[in-house]
C-alpha cells in the first residue's frame, strides 16, 4: 500500500509556500478599509467568478460529494445532486437581477448595510451577528473536513497519528490567517485561481487514475452505473424528506442559492470587487455554470469510486475518496491530492476570515466608534479582526467531533440553511413590503430562525426525549434543501402580519435604496 512518501511532502510544502508567498505579494499594499475588503472594486469579473467557484468549494466538495454518488440514505447514491446545483443556477439570476443593482448603488462594503439603509442600524446589526455566527460554525466544520484525508493519507507515514488531524488544522490555520492578514481581499481572490486549478487537477487526475483501473474504462463505469440505476438525474418524488430530487433542487436549491449569494457575506463581498454591476452579474451567473461542471466531475469520481470498490460499504462515506487515494493512487500524485484538498479548504477559510472580519468591522466597530472607513485606524482594525476571527475558526475546527457518521457537507449545509431563510426573507421583506418597519424585519427573522432551528434538531431532541418521538417525526424528515424556502416564508408572513398592526410609514421606505453611484453601475 503506497505511503506519503518524501516526494509527496515536497509537492505539499512547495505548494503552500507559493500559495502564501503569493498572497502576500499581491496584497502587499493596502491603501485603507475598502482596499483591504473589497480591493477597491478593480478585480476583473472572470477572477471573481472563479474565487465565488472556489469559495464555495472546500474540502467537502471534494471528499464528500463523491459519497453522494456513492450510495447511502434513500434518493442518495445517483447523479440526483445535480438538480439541486442546477437550482443553484436558477437563484443566482434572481440575485442578478434583484439584489446587486441595490448592492452597487450603495457603493456597499457588506451586504447588511442595505438592511440598515431600509430599516435602521439595529436591523443591521442583527443580521450581520447571524451571519458571523453561521459562517464561523459552518466554516469550522469545512477546516475540520480538511484534516479528515490528510489524517487518512499522511497518518499511516508517521509515529503517533493522533496528533495528525490537530497538526493539519493548525497549519492550514496558520498559513491562510498569515497571507490573509497580510493581504486582504486581492490576497483571497488571486490565490483562490491558484486553489481552484490545484484541485480541478486533482479531480481530473482521479478520472484518469480509474479510467486506468477498471477494466474497460470510464465506458465499463457508465455502463454498469446505468445498469444499477445510479446515473439517474431527475427524481419526480413528491415529498419533503428527500434532499435529491427535481423538486427540491429547483425550487429550494434556488431559494438557498439566492440567500448564499445574495445576502451570505463570504460571497457579497467578492462580488462586490468586479469593477462594475456588469461584471459582477457575469461573475455570479458565470460561477453556476462552472459549478455544475465541478459537481458533475466529483459525482463522475463517486460512480468510478462504485464500481471500482464494487459498493464497499464505507461509514462514513467521507473516507471513500480518501481511502482511494492512499491506496491507489501513486507517489507524488498523492502529494498533489492532499494539495488540492488543502487548496479547497484554504480558499473558502481565507475568505470566510476576510467576510467575517468585514462584517465586524462595519456592521458592528465603526457605528459603534463613529470612525469613517478611510480611517487609517479602521484597516488596523480589520486586520486585528481577520487575526481573531482565523482563530476563532482554527480552534473551532480542533473541538468540532471527529465520530460524527453524518457526511461533513451535510452538516455544513444544514448549519447555514438553517439560518439562511430568516436571512433571505429580512432582505426581501425590505424590497417587496413598503408598509414593513425594523421591528417587523426583526421579528419576522427572529421568528424564522428560531422555527429552523427547532425543525433542524427535531431528530436529536427526539433521540433525547422518545415521549417527542412521534409529535416531532415530521419535522425530522424534512430534506435541507427545503429550509432557506421555509424560514424565507416564515419570515415574510411574521412580517407582514406584524406591519399590519401599525399605520402605513409616512415616508417611502423603498426609496431610500435608490441611492446611486453611477461609476459602479455601468
Amino acid at each position: 500500500m503506497p505511503r506519503f512518501t518524501t516526494l509527496d511532502a515536497i509537492v505539499l510544502v512547495l505548494y503552500l509556500a507559493g500559495t502564501t508567498a503569493l498572497g502576500l505579494y499581491v496584497g502587499r499594499r493596502q491603501r485603507d478599509a475598502k482596499d483591504y475588503f473589497v480591493a477597491d472594486g478593480a478585480i476583473p469579473w472572470w477572477a471573481v467568478m472563479f474565487s465565488i467557484v472556489a469559495s464555495e468549494t472546500s474540502a467537502l466538495t471534494f471528499i464528500s460529494t463523491p459519497g453522494l454518488a456513492y450510495g447511502g440514505a434513500p434518493g442518495i447514491g445517483d447523479l440526483g445532486f445535480l438538480q439541486i446545483v442546477a437550482g443553484y443556477i436558477i437563484g443566482r439570476f434572481v440575485v442578478a437581477a434583484v439584489l446587486l443593482p441595490r448592492y452597487f448603488q450603495g457603493q456597499l462594503v457588506t451586504a447588511y448595510a442595505l438592511l440598515e439603509t431600509r430599516f435602521g442600524l439595529a436591523t443591521r446589526r442583527f443580521a450581520s451577528i447571524i451571519f458571523m455566527v453561521t459562517r464561523g460554525l459552518a466554516d469550522s466544520v469545512r477546516v475540520f473536513a480538511t484534516a479528515i484525508p490528510v489524517a487518512l493519507i499522511i497518518g499511516p507515514s508517521v509515529e503517533n497519528k493522533a496528533l495528525v488531524m490537530p497538526f493539519a488544522v493548525l497549519i492550514l490555520g496558520f498559513l491562510t490567517v498569515l497571507y490573509t492578514y497580510k493581504g486582504g481581499m486581492k490576497a483571497v481572490v488571486w490565490t483562490e485561481l491558484l486553489q481552484a486549478s490545484i484541485y480541478i487537477s486533482g479531480g481530473l487526475a482521479a478520472v484518469f487514475i480509474l479510467g486506468r483501473l477498471v477494466p474497460g474504462g470510464w465506458s465499463t463505469i457508465w455502463d454498469t452505473a446505468s445498469a444499477a440505476g445510479k446515473t439517474r438525474v431527475i427524481d419526480t418524488y413528491i415529498g419533503l424528506d428527500r434532499p435529491h430530487t427535481i423538486w427540491a433542487g429547483l425550487i429550494g436549491g434556488a431559494f438557498l442559492a439566492m440567500a448564499s449569494h445574495g445576502t451570505d457575506q463570504l460571497i457579497v463581498q467578492r462580488l462586490m470587487t468586479s469593477r462594475s454591476l456588469k461584471h459582477a452579474q457575469r461573475a455570479i451567473i458565470g460561477s453556476g455554470f462552472v459549478v455544475i461542471c465541478q459537481f458533475f466531475l466529483f459525482l463522475s469520481i463517486g460512480l468510478g469510486l462504485w464500481v471500482f470498490y464494487r459498493g464497499r460499504v464505507f461509514t462514513p462515506t467521507d473516507t471513500i475518496f480518501p481511502t482511494f487515494i492512499l491506496e491507489q493512487m501513486p507517489a507524488g500524485l498523492v502529494g498533489l491530492i492532499v494539495a488540492a484538498i488543502v487548496a479547497a479548504t484554504m480558499s473558502t477559510h481565507s475568505g470566510a476570515i476576510n467576510s467575517l472580519a468585514a462584517a465586524t468591522t462595519h456592521d458592528i466597530y465603526l457605528p459603534l466608534s463613529k470612525r469613517s472607513a478611510d480611517d487609517p485606524e479602521t484597516l488596523k482594525m480589520g486586520r486585528r479582526f481577520a487575526l481573531i476571527w482565523g482563530v476563532v475558526l482554527t480552534l473551532g475546527a480542533l473541538l468540532f467531533p471527529q465520530d460524527t457518521k453524518t457526511p461533513v457537507v451535510v452538516v455544513a449545509l444544514g448549519i447555514a440553511s438553517f439560518t439562511y431563510g430568516g436571512l433571505l426573507g429580512g432582505f426581501a421583506l425590505g424590497i417587496f413590503w413598503r408598509r414593513a418597519l425594523q421591528r417587523d424585519a426583526i421579528l419576522g427573522m427572529s421568528i424564522a430562525i428560531a422555527t429552523m432551528a427547532f425543525i433542524v434538531f427535531a431528530k436529536p431532541i427526539s433521540a433525547a426525549v422518545p415521549s417527542l418521538a412521534d409529535t416531532l417525526a415530521p419535522f425530522g424528515r424534512i430534506a435541507w434543501p427545503w429550509y432557506v424556502l421555509i424560514g424565507t416564508s416564515i419570515t415574510l408572513l411574521v412580517g407582514i402580519l406584524s406591519s399590519l398592526t401599525h399605520p402605513m410609514p409616512a415616508y417611502d421606505p423603498l426609496t431610500s435604496l435608490a441611492k446611486s453611484n453611477p461609476s459602479r453601475t455601468s
